[in-house]
């Protein structure tokens, strides 16, 4: 016997559609119990990157699985009252419904200082800089972190992270000189414009690069400036200590042109983090970690909250600044 209770959601209905706000099917919880999951009351789902380009079809992690709910993750309460994070629910349920289920061991259990809305706008994010630092590059406290693209989000977030992890020096780059100036509010120390990645950017990386170094890169831009990073580190050459360059996102392009003596000449560590390079349990161990540390360390992530019911209205805009986040009541 099938439960026929309906919610709202927003729903994918025809791949490469934006989603339309409407009744779905609730989450047959006798279905999830027998699969070891559990019910989440939604309360807040953020729109990031990923949910729009696996709701598109075009995410590597995508399902391909029609009609579906979007989100990738969100907050919410358990039936016994307590508030989880939640990640990656039960195909075709998603975070952006009224109800989803979602295995025990992909939810957090949130603080009481920590509101809903922070928790879920700055998970995703948040988690990506943290778990690039300890999980891939193991940031040694004392150590220098370069953040490429340092004006986003997640670009903040990483430096803001990168401080509260023990980075002793934080070089930030970003194509937005006036938001770039921010990035050091937020605790950078030198701050280099992008600008038209030539020469000026060439001389600023190797003057960086040389004394004390670089000991981490994280790459949320990919494209030119990468290429220009990863050669200027290959020069300086530190042996000793390789450069560990994290690739997170790529706002810049998605393909690089990289010289081979760039790796042959010198002992530089390319790497990438994300959903497939780190598993599932440090994933969630890192966002646990992010969640506690939130308000103690002060993080700041700029929010902007709309009804689901708006979530057709709200898709097409572009800008991820500041973080969007879909309240379900």
């Amino acid at each position: 016997m099938h439960n026929t209770h309906i919610m709202k959601a927003a729903i994918v209905m025809e791949a490469g559609k934006t989603p339309v706000y409407g009744d779905f099917r609730e989450p047959v919880l006798t279905d999830g119990l027998a699969n070891g999951e559990v019910q989440v009351t939604v309360s807040a789902a953020a729109l990031s990157n990923v949910v729009k380009s696996r709701a598109s079809g075009a995410h590597y992690s995508s399902s391909g699985q029609l009609p579906f709910v979007v989100g990738v993750d969100g907050v919410g309460h358990l039936a016994d009252g307590r508030r989880v994070y939640f990640v990656l629910p039960k195909a075709p349920f998603g975070s952006m419904s009224e109800k989803t289920v979602v295995r025990p061991s992909q939810c957090v259990f949130l603080p009481d200082e920590l509101d809903d809305v922070t928790a879920a706008a700055i998970a995703n994010p948040g988690m990506s800089a943290w778990a690039a630092l300890k999980e891939r590059a193991r940031l040694v406290a004392g150590e220098t972190v370069l953040v490429n693209g340092a004006t986003g989000t997640a670009g903040r977030l990483a430096v803001q992270i990168a401080r509260h992890l023990g980075a002793k020096r934080i070089v930030a780059t970003g194509r937005n000189t006036e938001a770039l100036k921010e990035a050091i509010a937020l605790g950078a120390d030198v701050i280099i414009p992008l600008g038209e990645c030539g020469a000026a950017l060439e001389e600023a990386l190797k003057e960086q690069f040389h004394g004390d170094g670089i000991d981490v890169v994280l790459d949320y831009l990919w494209g030119p400036s990468a290429e220009q990073i990863i050669v200027a580190g290959a020069k300086a050459g530190k042996d000793t200590v390789p450069v560990r360059f994290v690739q997170i996102g790529s706002v810049s392009g998605r393909d690089i042109t990289l010289p081979s003596a760039a790796l042959r000449s010198s002992a530089i560590t390319l790497m990438g983090s994300g959903i497939g390079s780190i598993p599932m349990d440090r994933i969630v161990k890192s966002i646990d970690e992010l969640m506690q540390a939130t308000v103690p360390a002060g993080f700041k992530v700029a929010t902007r909250t709309f009804p689901l019911s708006e979530v057709e209205y709200v898709w097409t805009a572009t800008d991820s600044m500041p973080r969007i986040v879909f309240q379900m009541a």
